[in-house]
C-alpha cells in the first residue's frame, strides 16, 4: 500500500506540474518574456543595452528639449500667434504697432525673469552651497528630457528600422501601429497585437503581429509597398509573410526589415560544390531568401518553368536544378539547348541525350525525344500494374524503384533551354493524317509529359526568355508545378510565369531591380525549406559559373561510371529513339482538334477553351461577364481590362434568369470569334499592331 500511495502521490504532483506549466504558457497575464528562455535572454540583453545607452539617450533628449524650448520661446517673444492672426485678417499694417509693443514687453519680461533666476541662484548658492545648483540643474535637465522625448522638430523622415546595429534594439510598438494605419491596412481606431516583440535576426529586425479581427495577412502582403513607404524603407528591405500552421492564422503576419539591400552583396556559390553526390529525391539547394534562409527546390514529382528577359540569370537557375540530378548517378538526363552556346556544353558528359542548336532539324530531334518519352511513360504505367503493393504502393515511382536496374524506371530529367524556339517553329508535320506545325506538336507533347510524367519519374524543366501568351500555351503553363520568374517586362509576363492574378496578390517580378541578377520570385509546388508552406517567395539563386558547372558535370560522370549507369550520348551510344507515333497520338489526343486556341493571349484563350462548341456559329449568341468570371475564377476588373486589350468590349443584353428577364453585361460570341480571327491573322487591336511571328 505504501508503494502504491507514493506512486499515486507522484502522479498527482506530475499532473499538477503539467497543469501549472500549461497555464503559465497560455495565460495572458504572464508576460511573454517569462514563457520562453529565448525571449527571457533577449529581454535581459535589451535591459543591459538600455542601461549602457541610457546616458547617451538622456543627453540626446536634453538637447532636443533645449531646441524645442528655444523654438517655443522664440515664437512667444516674437508674438507669432498674434502676428499670424493679423496677417490672416489682412490687418497687419493696422496692428503692427501693437505687435511691436507687445514683443518689446515680452523681451523685457524675459530679461527680468533671467535676472531673477540668476540672482536667486547666487543667493541660494551663497547660503546653502553648490548642491542647490546641482539639484536645480538636475530638475531642469529632467524637464528638458521629458520635453524632448518625442524628438520634436527633427527634420525629415528617417527609416524606422534602418541602419546597421550591433546591439539589440526594441522597436516602439506604436511606430508599427502608425505605419499600418498610414498604409491603410488597419483603421484609425484599430491596433495591432504583438505576438513576438522585435528581435534581431540576421541583418535585420523581425516582429510578428496579429491584425485586428476580419483583417487578413494576404492584404498586407499585397500592399507591401505601401507599408514599406510608411516605414520609410525600400520595399526590397521589407519581407512580409503570413504565419501558417498550428502557430498561425489568416490574420497573423511576420515582418522582417533588413538594415540594407539584402541583394546588394555578392551571391554565394552553390553548396553542391562541397558534396560528392546528391540524392535527386531530396530538394536541390536553389538559393537564399532576403533573410539568408536556404531555399531548397523539390524536383521529383513536379516540373519547373523558368521565365525572364535576357541576361537576368535564367540559364543559371535552370543549371542549379540540373546540378542536383547530375550528382545522382541513377538519374537519366535529357538536355536540349536551343541557345546553342556553351552554357550547357559540359552536360554532354552525363546526358543520355544531348542536343545543341536552333535550326528546324534540332526541333525535329526534340520531337523524336518527346515521342520516345511519352511512350516510355506509358510503358512504365503498364509495368506498375504488374508490381505488388510492397514494391509499388501507388501508381507512383518510389526511390527504390528508380534505382532498381531490373525495373528500368530511373528518374528522367528533361531540360529545354530557350523553349520558345521549338514552340514557335513552323515546320509542317503530319501526325496520323493531321497536318500541324512542329511547334504545336511540341507544345502538346510537353503538356502531356508535364501532366502525366511526374508520377512516372519524369522531371520537366523549361526555360524561356519570352514568357508571353503567344509563346507558352496556357494549357502547358497550367500543368507546370513550380514556377520561377526573374525580372520580366511587365505584370502580364509575370503572371504568365507565376500564374493568373499573382500580381494582385503582391507577387510581380516586373518590379524586381535590373541590378539584382539572379533574383526572382519562386512559386514552389509544395513545401520549401525557408518559411514552410508559402504561396511564393523572393529568392536569390546561388552562383554557379561555368568552371563550377564543369566540375559538377565531371563529378557526375565519374559517379555514373562507378555505378555503371552511363548511357546514350555520354557513353558514345548514338542510337535513334524508338518511336511509335500512332500510340503517342492516341495518348495525347487529336492535336488538330485543340489547336484552335494556340497563339491566343489570356484570358481570351481560356474563354475560347471553356466555350468550346458554344462559340461556333449556331451556338450561344451572348455570354454574361459574371458567368465567365465565375467559371474562370479571375478578378472581374482585371478580366475586363485584359479582354479590352485584345479587342473584346462588353455590351449589355437581356437574359432570362429564374427571377425574370434582366439586362446584364457580357460579350457577344460573334465579337469573340472576330477577335480570334483578327489575332491569328496579325491584325490590329484598338490601334495596336499585333506582331505575327510567322
Amino acid at each position: 500500500m505504501g508503494a502504491e500511495g507514493e506512486y499515486t502521490e507522484s502522479r498527482s504532483r506530475a499532473s499538477w506540474s503539467r497543469r501549472t506549466a500549461s497555464w503559465w504558457l497560455h495565460s495572458r497575464r504572464v508576460p511573454a518574456v517569462l514563457k520562453s528562455r529565448r525571449l527571457a535572454v533577449q529581454a535581459l540583453k535589451d535591459l543591459l543595452v538600455a542601461c549602457a545607452l541610457s546616458p547617451f539617450r538622456f543627453l540626446g533628449a536634453v538637447v532636443r528639449g533645449l531646441v524645442v524650448a528655444g523654438r517655443w520661446w522664440r515664437s512667444w517673444v516674437r508674438v507669432a500667434d498674434y502676428r499670424a492672426a493679423a496677417e490672416q485678417a489682412e490687418k497687419l499694417a493696422d496692428k503692427f504697432g501693437d505687435i511691436r509693443a507687445l514683443a518689446l514687453f515680452r523681451w523685457k519680461v524675459t530679461g527680468a525673469v533671467v535676472a531673477v533666476i540668476i540672482t536667486a541662484g547666487a543667493v541660494l548658492d551663497l547660503l546653502y552651497g553648490h548642491w542647490v545648483l546641482w539639484i536645480g540643474g538636475s530638475v531642469l535637465a529632467v524637464g528638458l528630457a521629458v520635453l524632448g522625448r518625442r524628438k520634436d522638430g527633427s527634420p525629415g523622415r528617417t527609416a524606422v528600422l534602418s541602419g546597421p546595429r550591433t546591439l539589440t534594439w526594441t522597436m516602439d510598438p506604436q511606430v508599427l501601429v502608425d505605419a499600418f494605419r498610414d498604409a491603410k491596412l488597419i483603421g484609425k481606431d484599430e491596433t495591432l497585437r504583438l505576438v513576438e516583440r522585435a528581435t534581431r535576426q540576421g541583418d535585420g529586425w523581425a516582429v510578428t503581429v496579429d491584425l485586428p479581427a476580419t483583417r487578413k495577412a494576404a492584404d498586407v502582403i499585397k500592399n507591401r509597398e505601401a507599408l514599406a513607404s510608411a516605414l520609410a524603407v525600400d520595399e526590397v528591405q521589407l519581407t512580409v509573410e503570413r504565419v501558417r500552421g498550428n502557430g498561425g492564422h489568416a490574420g497573423r503576419v511576420a515582418l522582417w526589415v533588413a538594415d540594407h539591400d539584402p541583394y546588394g552583396t555578392p551571391p554565394q556559390r552553390t553548396p553542391l560544390l562541397g558534396v560528392e553526390r546528391w540524392d535527386a529525391w531530396r530538394p536541390v539547394p536553389f538559393g537564399r531568401d532576403a533573410r539568408q534562409r536556404r531555399v531548397d527546390l523539390p524536383l521529383v514529382w513536379t516540373s519547373l518553368l523558368v521565365g525572364a528577359i535576357p541576361r537576368q540569370g535564367k540559364t543559371f537557375a535552370a543549371r542549379l536544378a540540373a546540378a542536383g540530378v547530375i550528382l545522382d548517378p541513377f538519374v537519366r538526363l535529357y538536355v536540349a539547348d536551343f541557345k546553342s552556346g556553351k552554357d550547357w556544353y559540359a552536360a554532354g558528359q552525363v546526358a543520355h541525350r544531348f542536343m545543341s542548336g536552333d535550326e528546324p532539324e534540332h526541333v525535329l530531334v526534340l520531337v523524336d525525344w518527346l515521342v520516345e518519352l511519352v511512350a516510355e511513360v506509358q510503358g512504365r504505367y503498364r509495368r506498375m500494374q504488374d508490381l505488388d503493393d510492397t514494391v509499388c504502393p501507388e501508381s507512383k515511382i518510389t526511390p527504390a524503384m528508380s534505382r532498381d536496374p531490373h525495373l528500368n524506371m530511373p528518374v528522367t530529367a528533361i531540360f529545354v533551354d530557350e523553349v520558345q524556339v521549338p514552340l514557335e517553329d513552323r515546320t509542317p508535320l503530319e501526325v496520323q493524317g493531321k497536318r500541324l506545325t512542329a511547334g504545336e506538336y511540341v507544345g502538346e507533347l510537353l503538356t502531356w509529359l508535364a501532366r502525366k510524367g511526374p508520377a512516372a519519374g519524369i522531371v520537366l524543366v523549361l526555360a524561356t526568355q519570352r514568357p508571353d501568351s503567344k509563346t507558352i500555351p496556357s494549357s502547358l503553363r497550367a500543368v507546370m508545378g513550380s514556377r520561377f520568374a526573374l525580372r520580366v517586362m511587365d505584370w502580364r509576363d509575370s503572371n504568365i510565369v507565376l500564374g493568373e492574378q499573382m500580381n494582385t496578390r503582391g507577387y510581380d517580378s516586373s518590379r524586381l531591380l535590373a541590378s539584382h541578377k539572379g533574383v526572382g520570385i519562386l512559386r514552389p509546388d509544395g513545401q520549401i525549406s525557408a518559411g514552410g508552406e508559402l504561396l511564393a517567395i523572393t529568392v536569390r539563386t546561388y552562383y554557379m559559373p561555368n568552371e563550377d558547372w564543369r566540375v559538377i558535370c565531371e563529378r557526375g560522370r565519374a559517379l555514373r561510371e562507378a555505378e555503371r549507369t552511363l548511357s546514350g550520348h555520354a557513353a558514345g551510344q548514338h542510337s535513334s529513339p524508338v518511336l511509335d507515333y500512332a500510340a503517342v497520338a492516341r495518348a495525347i489526343g487529336t492535336v488538330a482538334e485543340r489547336a484552335d486556341r494556340v497563339g491566343l493571349p489570356e484570358p481570351l484563350a481560356s474563354v475560347v477553351e471553356w466555350l468550346g462548341v458554344d462559340l461556333q456559329p449556331g451556338g450561344r449568341e451572348f455570354v454574361p461577364t459574371a458567368e465567365l468570371v465565375a467559371e474562370l475564377e479571375v478578378d472581374p476588373k482585371a478580366f475586363g481590362l485584359q479582354m479590352g486589350e485584345v479587342g473584346c468590349k462588353p455590351t449589355r443584353n437581356r437574359v432570362v434568369t429564374p427571377d425574370g428577364v434582366r439586362q446584364v453585361r457580357g460579350y457577344l460570341t460573334a465579337d469573340l470569334r472576330a477577335a480570334v480571327v483578327r489575332l491569328r491573322e496579325g491584325g490590329a487591336v484598338d490601334g495596336e499592331v499585333i506582331e505575327d511571328d510567322r
